[in-house]
């Protein structure tokens, strides 16, 4: 009896063996069958992309390219790492670059006008919400009191509200530009956790503060320090803002204030 039983044993643990093994050679079958029809894509793909590359080489009447080009200068030239304004040129270019897609400029002599400025904008446009930055200058403002009938928010001021649909339902934001560049009439905004980067994005009209003397000439003024400081120096979001939001990507039919603010001043101090 125990001979038999043991040779029941025998035959159950051979054919589990058995049926292991076939599993493992069904699993290698499909490894293998998966790894050819990858090599096979992997085939006709780049000899679509040789046929594509041909075809446009035809084209241009041109032999294809075998090894990368020469590029002997990376990077801006050195005469325009040179080039500059004189503070009076980058006001006026800045201007003129800003409002030729649609911005709005204005000069004042300091804060207060600045935020006498607002405060006539903001009563024109019977503004409810205004959402501001958290910086001293913009407290300067004044806007508390002299836009009494609107409720003005300073970012990230209060622990129980949503501060991104604060910023999404006001109608003006303001904030405090870090750097300005003439070439592109273009303004830098860095975030901070006193410095959200909704109040930028999502108001109606946005208003941006920019001291004369944070206004450079040159895109690099602003990129060259980032890069150097490493990755470790940058904030959250930097962004680059240039004009009100402007958009052609649907049908090429150009759409103002659907990716940021209709509406945009630049009000230049000093």
């Amino acid at each position: 009896m125990a001979d038999i039983k043991r040779q029941a044993v025998g035959e159950s643990i051979g054919e589990g063996k058995t049926a292991a093994g076939a599993a493992q050679a069904g699993l290698a079958g499909a490894d293998a069958e998966h790894a050819a029809w990858l090599a096979e894509m992997e085939r006709a793909s780049r000899a679509k992309q040789e046929s594509f590359m041909n075809g446009i080489s035809a084209r241009l009447r041109h032999p294809r390219m075998t090894t990368n080009p020469q590029q002997p200068a990376r990077g801006a030239p050195d005469f325009w790492r040179t080039f500059d304004w004189t503070p009076e040129e980058r006001i006026e270019r800045f201007e003129a670059n800003w409002r030729s897609v649609g911005g709005h400029t204005a000069r004042v002599r300091d804060l207060d006008e600045a935020g006498r400025f607002i405060a006539e904008r903001a009563q024109e446009l019977s503004a409810r919400i205004i959402v501001r930055q958290d910086q001293d200058e913009l407290a300067a403002l004044g806007l508390e009191t002299s836009v009494p009938e609107a409720e003005v928010s300073v970012w990230n001021s209060e622990a129980d509200v949503s501060w991104k649909a604060r910023a999404a339902e006001a109608d003006i934001g303001v904030v405090l530009a870090d750097q300005a560049l003439a070439y592109t009439g273009t303004v830098v905004v860095r975030s901070a956790p006193g410095k959200g980067r909704s109040v930028s994005l999502l108001p109606t009209v946005l208003f941006i503060l920019v001291p004369a003397e944070r206004l450079g000439t040159r895109l690099g003024e602003a990129l060259i320090p980032m890069d150097e400081g490493g990755r470790e120096a940058l904030p959250a979001g930097v962004h680059f803002i240039t004009g009100p939001s402007r958009s052609s990507d649907i049908e090429n039919d150009l759409t103002i204030g659907v990716h940021g603010p209709g509406v945009v001043y630049a009000l230049i101090i000093g």
